[in-house]
């Protein structure tokens, strides 16, 4: 995929009915490595493989379009994409359509996401050990993310801070967790969210959430915490539907790190 193939790749998620705006595609294509298959000049079929370093990679934006369905096209793009993935595992999100093509190719099934989205009805009382990022903030955001995802999204951070911002939880200087908030679709997607407890993940999401006005469109993905659903919906975010979260394990090892923390939010969700 290149530059040009990107309009035609709008209009294909437009077919699908996906909110993705050409900034989400310029971001992705920015991140990633794109696959397209051409129909003469029309975009027909697309996906992306994103590489966080050399232990794991996802999956993203595998769209066909809806007259060329059950060809094995998408089977032909996944082949592709986990052959520029190499050795990393790789991660995604499937819909009950794809399961049984992604099962096929080595994914099992992890968990589930949940979708919320909606307009934003009700202002939250921001924490007070919450605050914007700076710059120095961002090392200790890159090592919490790492010990969060066991993976090197260094770019991935680098990018949202300068297309987002990020909210830190800090105890006595320490960044404990952070949420990130950039454009997105018809909105704006809070997205990854890394914190240790939900207690500490609620108020990263009150603090982005309180500075925004009455009416924003928001978007939140949940990977399987749903205690914080009631209180999502309370501001107006409703659950909108999901997906299953499935990895393929690769052949490397992933990197010694710090002890797993939750995660709320994952990328794949964010880019996707």
């Amino acid at each position: 995929m290149q530059p040009e193939h990107l309009e035609g790749a709008l209009t294909l998620s437009r077919q699908a009915g996906w909110p993705h705006r050409l900034e989400d595609w310029q971001m992705l294509l920015r991140l990633s490595e794109g696959l397209v298959v051409m129909d003469g000049q029309r975009v027909v079929a697309t996906t992306f493989m994103t590489p966080y370093g050399v232990d794991m990679a996802t999956i993203n934006m595998v769209i066909v379009d809806e007259s060329l369905r059950g060809r094995g096209i998408g089977r032909l793009l996944m082949m592709k994409a986990l052959e520029l993935a190499g050795d990393r595992t790789c991660r995604l999100v499937a819909t009950e359509d794809g399961l049984p093509l992604y099962r096929k190719l080595g994914f099992v099934e992890t968990g589930e996401i949940f979708q919320h989205q909606g307009l934003l009805a009700a202002l939250p009382a921001p924490s007070a050990d919450v605050g914007w990022a700076v710059g120095a903030d961002r090392s200790q955001i890159e090592v919490l993310d790492r010990g969060a995802i066991a993976a090197d999204r260094r770019d991935l951070i680098s990018y949202l801070f300068a297309q987002g911002r990020f909210a830190v939880l800090k105890d006595a200087g320490v960044v404990r967790g952070y949420a990130a908030i950039r454009d997105f679709g018809r909105g704006e997607v809070i997205g990854p969210v890394v914190a240790e407890t939900v207690a500490q993940a609620r108020s990263l999401l009150a603090f982005i959430m309180a500075g925004r006005p009455l009416g924003t469109f928001l978007r939140v993905d949940l990977d399987g915490h749903t205690d914080l659903a009631p209180w999502l919906v309370a501001h107006g975010l409703m659950p909108v539907g999901g997906g299953i979260a499935m990895h393929r394990p690769g052949s490397v090892a992933a990197a010694s790190c710090a002890p797993r923390i939750h995660r709320f939010a994952l990328a794949s969700q964010a880019l996707g």
